[in-house]
């Protein structure tokens, strides 16, 4: 019986130590289990938050400069069958848009809707804006235009917010978006500068009806009518039948790409871009590369990125030599020396001005549109970017990312600051302090 009996408290403190070493085991792995991809974290807050609609069918490209997108975009164009919508920031009175507008009346006359929306502020701050008999030579030929808040006396309405965004949608089956307005410096470049760099994208499949929604909502609210009906989305069809010529998309994702629709719309929306970047620099794990002209920042956007740097990511930022606008290079030179002093790696574009707006995060997903890293973009205009957790995609985006790194850049470090004149270094210091409003 004693026998029996030691065999048996044996056996059971066995038992107990076969439970105890798996307790144990799981409770050492719930830190991992906890720790959530970023992509799916970024996933989860805007569906969560925002009810954004992530949509698994379609395609992307990305042009890397003006001639890659417009030389897509007029092709697509010219083969358009029923509606043609645009809605940009501005459209500059030049070469690039005497063509478009040429080619949209081409299509007008062919039976196609042609709708198109530009900011009155966005037309007005540019060097050959469009006048009023531009307007109405191009509303004779049959292209409905209309300009968002239109500049008038006492202007105060303009110090707030403005249509930022850059969208096009044709016949409901493609669109377009990212950085680029409507200029022939896309292509022909700036004295003061040289090139004009900027990536923008084209997508296909149901994200095409998010972009549409937005055009169609913002394009009611400007001109008071009441645009709608089935047929301006035709749901989930190949664009590929419908348009040939254009650029493909190759990557091993196409038509089975994650997209979501980001649209900061004012009052609506307000904090839904910033957010977004906030979430994104919190939850990454392995790298941050950001591309971004006006990298002002806010004070939660600093924050999150110096946590990123002391948790270990590496975080890796692309910022132009030269700007398109005074100060606020200034102010994003003091941004990066900043976080260079805290450990992440500052680059900075010598091959003209990088107008791009491009997040990479983990090589697992990328956050790519019109918003810029600064006030206005996350704290007044209508903005809009696509969220798209797809490593394909954000692959592809590395790899410009690189290329730039390798043969347009320099690597900002203590030494090359010291060597900037002491004026501009004085001046980032002291221009920092009106990033909340530029």
């Amino acid at each position: 019986m004693l026998i029996c009996s030691l065999i048996e408290i044996v056996i059971l403190l066995r038992i107990q130590r076969i439970i105890v070493a798996l307790f144990l085991s799981c409770f050492c792995a719930l830190p991992a289990l906890r720790a959530e991809r970023s992509d799916s974290a970024v996933v989860r807050f805007l569906e969560n938050e925002y009810g954004v609609r992530f949509t698994s069918d379609n395609r992307m490209v990305f042009f890397q400069n003006g001639q890659e997108k417009f030389d897509d975009l007029f092709s697509a164009v010219r083969q358009a069958k029923s509606t043609i919508h645009l809605e940009y920031f501005n459209f500059r009175n030049d070469s690039i848009s005497a063509l478009l507008f040429q080619l949209l009346a081409e299509r007008v006359k062919a039976g196609v809707k042609v709708r198109a929306l530009f900011d009155g502020f966005g037309n007005s701050s540019n060097n050959r804006p469009l006048r009023k008999t531009h307007l109405q030579a191009l509303r004779q030929q049959g292209i409905e235009i209309y300009e968002y808040d239109p500049i008038r006396f006492p202007y105060i309405n303009h110090v707030f917010k403005r249509d930022h965004r850059k969208i096009v949608v044709i016949d409901g089956l493609i669109g377009y978006t990212g950085g680029m307005n409507v200029a022939d410096y896309y292509i022909k470049g700036k004295p003061e500068f040289g090139n004009w760099r900027d990536i923008h994208v084209r997508v296909e499949g149901s994200v095409v009806g998010d972009l549409q929604r937005s055009f169609v909502g913002f394009w009611n609210e400007v001109t008071g009518q009441t645009l709608q009906g089935d047929t301006l989305y035709p749901g989930f069809r190949d664009a590929r039948k419908s348009f040939e010529g254009l650029k493909a998309d190759t990557t091993a994702t196409a038509g089975r790409k994650l997209i979501g629709f980001v649209n900061r719309i004012p009052g609506r929306t307000p904090r839904i871009v910033r957010e977004t970047f906030l979430t994104a620099f919190e939850s990454a794990r392995q790298q941050i590369q950001i591309i971004n002209p006006y990298f002002t920042l806010n004070r939660k956007l600093r924050r999150a990125l110096r946590r990123a740097i002391e948790r270990g990511v590496d975080v890796q930022v692309m910022v132009s030599d030269k700007s398109d606008i005074p100060i606020t290079p200034r102010i994003v030179e003091y941004n990066v020396h900043q976080l260079m002093k805290l450990g992440a790696k500052i680059y900075f574009y010598t091959g003209g001005f990088h107008h791009s707006k491009v997040l990479m995060v983990d090589s697992s997903f990328c956050y790519i549109g019109s918003a810029n890293l600064n006030a206005r973009s996350l704290a007044f205009d209508y903005e809009c970017n696509l969220l798209v957790p797809d490593v394909s995609s954000t692959q592809a985006l590395q790899s410009i990312f690189e290329a730039d790194k390798r043969t347009s850049c320099y690597q900002l470090t203590p030494e090359r600051w010291k060597r900037f004149k002491r004026s501009r270094r004085f001046s980032a210091w002291l221009f920092h302090f009106l990033a909340p409003f530029v």
